[in-house]
């Protein structure tokens, strides 16, 4: 794993005082252009959730539309979409959560999942843990199962896997 793990982490670019001063941001769009690099990246987000029987992926916009979709195919499941306010066509339900400065909502159709269904969670980032909550309290709202959570990059030093009741699967850890 060892060998994987730095072959992607070459691939994230590091930029510093982005989007404000103080942040490093890891900006994956190089890992995305780079074949090998994306196809495993999708490998080791789905490798721990074959044979769990997923029967559907959720992803937020906007990345977790990229690695989702790749996962979905992977695991032979559906996707379903988490978009935010006004971006659905069709009846939905709505989860507001806290931001460190305000709130934000996230939006699925409501008829997305169907009751027991085991759902598999996939982003690029998991950091403060607000987005994924709010995805995975939308997914039990209408009757699924979190079967687990997957991201690309974890900063631990944020906090959000400690506000997630399922199990986190991060294919590279930053502190």
């Amino acid at each position: 794993m060892p060998d994987t793990q730095t072959q992607l982490r070459k691939l994230i670019r590091e930029i510093p005082d982005f989007p404000k001063p103080g942040i490093l941001f890891r900006d994956i769009t190089p890992l995305l252009a780079d074949a090998p690099g994306l196809a495993l990246s999708i490998e080791l987000l789905a490798n721990p959730f074959r044979g769990k029987n997923i029967d559907l992926v959720v992803g937020a916009e906007s990345r977790g539309f990229i690695f989702g979709t790749a996962v979905a195919c992977c695991l032979s499941a559906g996707f379903v979409i988490v978009r935010k306010p006004g971006k659905l066509p069709h009846k939905k339900i709505a989860m507001t959560y806290d931001l460190e400065y305000g709130t934000d909502t996230l939006e699925m159709h409501a008829d997305a999942i169907v009751k027991g269904q085991r759902v598999l969670v996939v982003d690029d980032l998991l950091a403060t843990g607000g987005t994924m909550k709010a995805c995975c309290d939308l997914v039990e709202k209408l009757g699924g199962t979190v079967a687990g959570i997957a991201v690309l990059i974890e900063l631990a030093g944020l906090g959000g896997r400690e506000k997630l009741k399922a199990p986190v699967h991060s294919v590279l850890r930053y502190e």
